[in-house]
């Protein structure tokens, strides 16, 4: 009798252990899309589990951090000198940030802010600046004039403010990317308005598939078109152009990357630059660092350093031209003709 019972009861545990891996979900490819930051992310992933929603949260911390549109955010706080408190997002930024700003000669600057801002392409909508104007920004613009130290930011003058649109979207990818390995997905894309990071392979078993896109002066983005494909099984992509952030003034074109040495707008050979790293916030960066950097500088900068790879789309004697580093020539699989 007691044996009956037992075999009865493990068989009920048997038939519930069935049931259960019966409804458990199965491992499969999920995705998921919407609006951050201004733009676009889509999110591809393998996974047990359905990762939406705490996929969005960990993109969204880069807003509670370091958005200049969010008056609450720790960047903006410091900005306007209400708190010399840094979290840890604004820490990981800043330090990459310096690094990128003593790689580039100061070409690279988030304290270009005021000047954003006055030239039309920040959070502020100002008018065309004058000669004067500029030469007073300047003042506020040096990242020698900012220290991060034991979490506090220390500003050697108030008027100080910083701008991470380079680099936030990055960091916005990557925090996706890093909470789904820590889920042990080893097969995902994460995409942000262009700024790309995998590992492993798409649902087509194969490796991601990533384009650059030609430049075209073309703020509307409806004209797009591939100037090479790439397939990366690991690593992040992102990519820095003037071609669609510009305007016209008085029969000439201003683009969006501003020289922080001098005050204006700089137009280099250059016209978009793509960016190969093991993450996402430091490809955007030196895809904004190499944009003013120019044709010459940025490929000795690439080549002289070991997990960079890049792409640099540039104009000579009217006619585009590429040059595409070893390392990221070798997975191109897919190139239009110049």
């Amino acid at each position: 009798m007691i044996c009956n019972m037992n075999r009865g009861f493990y068989g009920w545990i048997l038939i519930l252990g069935c049931l259960l891996v019966a409804c458990s979900p199965g491992l499969e490819y999920r995705y998921t899309e919407g609006r951050i930051y201004g733009t676009y992310y889509h999110i591809s992933y393998e996974a047990f589990h359905n990762f939406d929603e705490e996929l969005w949260r960990e993109m969204n911390r880069v807003n509670s951090s370091l958005s200049m549109f969010n008056q609450s955010s720790v960047i903006s706080r410091i900005n306007n000198n209400e708190s010399d408190s840094a979290d840890y997002l604004f820490c990981r930024m800043f330090q990459l940030a310096k690094e990128v700003y003593q790689v580039s000669g100061g070409l690279y600057d988030i304290t270009v802010t005021p000047l954003v801002n006055a030239w039309g392409f920040g959070f502020k909508n100002e008018t065309f600046p004058d000669s004067a104007r500029i030469d007073s920004l300047c003042l506020l613009v040096g990242m020698e004039n900012i220290v991060l130290k034991d979490g506090k930011v220390i500003k050697q003058l108030p008027g100080i403010q910083m701008d991470a649109s380079s680099i936030a979207k990055g960091l916005g990818v990557d925090l996706a990317a890093e909470y789904l390995e820590a889920k042990g997905v080893v097969n995902y894309m994460v995409e942000i308005g262009g700024e790309v990071r995998v590992k492993g392979e798409s649902n087509k078993k194969r490796a991601w598939r990533v384009g650059i896109d030609r430049p075209k002066d073309d703020v509307t983005a409806q004209n797009r078109e591939l100037q090479m494909i790439l397939q990366l099984d690991t690593g992040a992509l992102a990519t820095s152009g003037n071609y669609r952030n510009f305007y016209m003034h008085e029969g000439k074109k201003y683009a969006h990357t501003i020289n922080p040495l001098t005050g204006y707008p700089i137009q280099t050979e250059v016209l978009s630059v793509s960016v190969y790293a093991s993450s996402c916030m430091k490809a955007d960066a030196y895809a904004t660092a190499f944009m003013a950097m120019g044709l010459k500088k940025a490929r000795e900068v690439i080549m002289a350093t070991s997990d960079l790879e890049g792409c640099l789309i540039y104009e000579e004697e009217g006619t585009l031209k590429t040059w595409v580093s070893a390392g990221l020539k070798s997975r191109i699989i897919s190139e239009k003709d110049e």
